[in-house]
């Protein structure tokens, strides 16, 4: 059964390309018609490609690793904020930091040192600083938290990207390439598919469109999680419990073993303690 459907996109705005004059010709497979200089997309095939791409997340989250979703348009950032969250994902609403990807160990240090700042702050370290001085540190921990509190549990590159608007977001896109990170992307007709590895066509600028696909999208990957949290809890039943039980069993033993021993050395002094007194 399709995560989403034909009715569910066409009331979301989907269909909605852009005008014909600033389209790009590698969308044409995608594109369904054209209708008062604006281009409409096949949602029959966004329906296809959704599915896809959804299956492809179930599985990345299933293998408990990480999607970094990526969206710096006003239209999305609250929706991809609350989506990525609410799974326990990753990800960028703010500028994209160039060589983010590339870079990453530089990223990490500037992650540390918020934390590091957090630390000093709770142990009283800035205690004995000026006003002045605290309030610097504290203006460049928020800005630390705007631009890279949202990836503060990246500790390692993420195995795909979601971008929302993969024109907009070139550079992560471009960075991502680069590393062989998969690409999933909602690509409207004005723009280059070819760098997308998942391509889902869509309106990349309506509210809702976006909503619709960050939800089939966010539901796969928690249902992926789910399946690896359960796939977890089996296995612990399956084997480390008859584990436990023999190491119980060998523990037992060796009491067992140990009490013989103590009970013999027993023995033994009262013998000698005997023929001493004879």
């Amino acid at each position: 059964m399709s995560r989403t459907n034909f009715e569910t996109l066409l009331e979301a705005g989907s269909h909605f390309g852009h005008l014909k004059r600033k389209w790009n010709p590698a969308m044409a497979p995608y594109i369904f018609m054209e209708r008062n200089g604006i281009h409409i997309i096949d949602l029959h095939k966004t329906v296809a490609k959704i599915d896809e791409a959804a299956d492809a997340l179930k599985q990345i989250a299933k293998s408990g690793k990480k999607v970094l979703f990526v969206a710096t348009k006003k239209q999305a950032k609250q929706i991809v904020a609350e989506r990525a969250a609410a799974v326990n994902m990753p990800y960028v609403i703010e500028r994209w930091p160039g060589g983010m990807l590339t870079n990453f160990p530089t990223i990490r240090k500037a992650v540390k040192k918020m934390a590091t700042i957090d630390k000093l702050t709770n142990d009283g370290t800035y205690s004995n600083l000026s006003k002045r001085e605290i309030l610097q540190i504290s203006r460049q921990r928020a800005k630390l938290e705007k631009n890279l509190g949202s990836i503060a549990d990246l500790t390692r590159l993420p195995s795909a990207l979601f971008v929302v608007d993969v024109m907009k977001e070139h550079i992560a896109v471009r960075e991502a390439n680069r590393l062989g990170i998969p690409v999933f992307g909602i690509v409207d007709t004005n723009s280059d598919p070819t760098n997308i590895d998942f391509v889902i066509p869509a309106n990349d600028d309506a509210t809702k469109s976006v909503e619709v696909i960050l939800g089939a999208c966010c539901d796969a990957i928690a249902e992926g999680l789910e399946e690896r949290k359960a796939e977890k809890i089996d296995m612990e039943a399956a084997g480390e419990a008859p584990a436990g039980k023999g190491k119980r069993r060998s523990s037992k033993a060796r009491m067992d073993k140990s009490d013989e021993e103590a009970i013999n050395a027993a023995k033994a002094a009262a013998f000698i303690k005997d023929d001493e007194e004879a």
